[in-house]
Parts: structure tokens; C-alpha cells; sequence
């Protein structure tokens, strides 16, 4: 049995395009979380081209990727995987207002549940953050974290300002311990 690091591991190299350790590894979903998964010759097929839109990503091609993962829309259109993929490929572009419609076809036809959702959520408040809307961005990152992503998790620590307050006076106290500045404590 692979332990946590390991299946951290395998995934990233797997799902290249997510946080590590993003909620991917089966055994880690909680059973009602998990997506539903069609077996159909249509399914393998979509998948195929989400694979090799990733490899194509991954050299630099994100034209390519995007023709495969349009092609994946095509024969799935109610698989949101593809989407979430699209989007990527679509953010890399700068075609935000894109990315985000596809995003929230995911969640949609995801119904907000699984790894679909969490990793939509999860995209989605990467882009509210870049945007400034940290509101939007902690509602998904809450969605997403509720989901299982310990990346969604940390991001919402990070966003919390006591959180924030607080690290920074424990990185003051070890700072001054290490300097010797604190005699007696």
C-alpha cells in the first residue's frame, strides 16, 4: 500500500496541471464526493484526448491541447473534465472570461460534487484571487476545501487575516530567540 507522499507523488506527475496533493487519489474521496465515472468506448475516448491535450500542455502547445480538449468536449459533452482542462489551457491564454464560463460549466454539470468540483472550485478561486475578489475566492476555496482539496485548505488559512497576524508574530519571537533576543522566555 502507497503511503500519502506517495500517492502525492503519483499524482502530480499524473495531473500535472493541479496543486500536489489535490483531491485525485480515489481511495482519499469519501464515497459520496466521488465521480461517477462512464465506461463507454465515448468516455475511454474523451479521456484519451484529455491525456493528450495534457502532453501537449506540458511541451508548450497549448493550441494543441486546446484542439484535444475540445475534441474531448465533442464526444463527452456532459463530462466535466474537459472542461476544467479547457480552462486551463484557456487561463494560459489570458482568455479569462472563457476559462470562468467553462469553469462554471463544470461545477454545473458536476452539480458541485467530486473531484470535478473540487478541482473547478479550486481553479476558479485561483482566478476571484488574481482578480482581487477575495470574497469569490474564499467562497470556492471553502467549496472546494469542503470538497477534500488540502490546497483549498491552505489558501484559506493564507487569506485569513488573524492567521496571517498570528504566523508573523510566532516568525518575530523565533527570529529574536534565534538572535538571542529573548532572555528569559
Amino acid at each position: 500500500m502507497a503511503s500519502a507522499g506517495d500517492r502525492a507523488i503519483l499524482n502530480s506527475i499524473f495531473n500535472p496541471l493541479l496543486p500536489v496533493g489535490e483531491c485525485v487519489y480515489e481511495e482519499d474521496i469519501p464515497k459520496e464526493l466521488k465521480d461517477t465515472d462512464d465506461e463507454s468506448p465515448d468516455c475511454a475516448e474523451a479521456k484519451e484526448q484529455e491525456i493528450l491535450g495534457v502532453k501537449a500542455a506540458e511541451a508548450g502547445d497549448v493550441e494543441g491541447a486546446l484542439v484535444h480538449f475540445n475534441r474531448a468536449i465533442k464526444i463527452t459533452p456532459s463530462r466535466p473534465s474537459g472542461y476544467n482542462n479547457r480552462a486551463q489551457a484557456l487561463r494560459l491564454q489570458g482568455k479569462v472570461e472563457e476559462a470562468m464560463a467553462d469553469l462554471n460549466t463544470a461545477i454545473d454539470l458536476s452539480k458541485g460534487k467530486g473531484r470535478a468540483a473540487c478541482q473547478a472550485f479550486t481553479q476558479r478561486a485561483m482566478i476571484h484571487r488574481l482578480q482581487g475578489n477575495d470574497d469569490l475566492a474564499r467562497e470556492d476555496f471553502q467549496a472546494a476545501s469542503n470538497l477534500g482539496s488540502e490546497f483549498a485548505k491552505a489558501q484559506l488559512v493564507q487569506m485569513n487575516p488573524y492567521a496571517a497576524l498570528c504566523n508573523k508574530m510566532l516568525h518575530d519571537v523565533f527570529s529574536k530567540l534565534q538572535r538571542g533576543e529573548c532572555a528569559g522566555v
